[in-house]
């Protein structure tokens, strides 16, 4: 099993170590083989080693399925005019999307990584506030299994395409029959699912633990039976929210700016306090991961800056050490 630390691809992220030999020496001391990062933006430094880059998670937009498909009455809607979607997006069109998942599989494919991470889901500001849902699971998984198909092509890629769980609409795995449906549509054969603990415990609003958290997704893994093989990944972390998220949602809070940007910002806040990304304290969670056997396993922590991610990664490592040396 590969352990990695999510760390973004982003010169200020690498400028808090003293150079690629005091971040392989960090990733060793946590007990990771190397990190799983994402696209920050900006070219990587032209001597990154590649080596260091297990996974790779893929650019998203949380809300895109509208633009997709070129819904101009909901574009509106959210975004007051067209000309400010074509802003946010980067272009008009649902072909702006498709080139912009192109260059990042193509940007991934020069780092040779071992797998890519690809969200399956699809929500609003208003959506994360209200959770009354404008499209169906099955609805967002189709129009994903669609983009995933057009974007992957006939390529041979060198790498693994992980799906990724969460807890908006779209693939929560929570429901086998659309396990099945996403699976099924993808023609990739290196398909497979990337676990998101949080995630999944964001589904469950009832959860007042991290034991009750480890038994939720045991419960999620056994309801899968079979189709729990395909999981190759697993975002490790614990999210306890759910009292927070029947104080905090069921209706726009007042005072909601009316530019998207800003909005954006505001609600990314509100999203935080939901999808919280600790670490787990409870070894409750080991026999589950035992019971996974995942390829990969990165340790995906809130954190601002190198000492407070190296605490936090410390502090779930320790559950490694508590429990000997898993059979994973």
């Amino acid at each position: 099993m590969y352990q990695t630390m999510s760390l973004p691809l982003y010169s200020g992220s690498f400028e808090e170590y003293h150079g690629w030999g005091d971040l392989r020496a960090e990733l060793a001391a946590l007990g990771c083989d190397g990190m799983e990062g994402i696209w920050s933006g900006e070219e990587f430094p032209e001597d990154l080693p590649a080596d260091l880059v297990i996974g790779y998670h893929l650019t998203f937009y949380p809300d895109w399925l509208d633009f997709y498909r070129d819904d101009r009455r909901a574009l509106k809607r959210k975004f007051g005019s067209l000309d400010a979607a074509a802003r946010f997006y980067g272009g008009p069109g649902p072909e702006t999307l498709l080139e912009q998942y192109r260059a990042d599989l193509r940007r991934a494919a020069g780092l040779n990584p071992h797998y890519v991470v690809f969200h399956v889901s699809d929500v609003s500001i208003e959506e994360g506030y209200t959770y009354h849902w404008l499209h169906t699971n099955q609805e967002v998984i189709d129009a994903a299994v669609e983009v995933i198909n057009l974007i992957l092509g006939t390529e041979t890629w060198p790498f693994e395409f992980l799906v990724e769980n969460q807890w908006w609409p779209g693939f929560t795995f929570t429901e086998p029959e659309e396990t099945v449906r996403l699976l099924e549509g993808i023609r990739f054969a290196g398909k497979g699912i990337l676990l998101d603990t949080g995630h999944l415990m964001n589904a469950c609003t009832g959860l007042k633990s991290e034991a009750e958290g480890a038994d939720y997704i045991r419960r999620m893994l056994n309801r899968h039976g079979s189709l729990a093989t395909w999981v190759r990944g697993v975002h490790l972390h614990q999210s306890l929210s759910g009292e927070y998220v029947k104080a905090h949602t069921g209706l726009l809070p007042a005072g909601l700016p009316e530019d998207y940007g800003e909005r954006f910002g505001v609600s990314y806040q509100h999203i935080l306090q939901i999808d919280q990304h600790r670490p787990w304290t409870d070894p409750a969670i080991l026999p589950v991961l035992e019971q996974i056997g995942p390829r990969y396993l990165t340790h995906e922590l809130s954190s601002r800056g190198r000492m407070s991610r190296a605490e936090a990664m410390a502090a779930q490592a320790r559950l490694f050490q508590q429990g000997g040396k898993m059979g994973v």
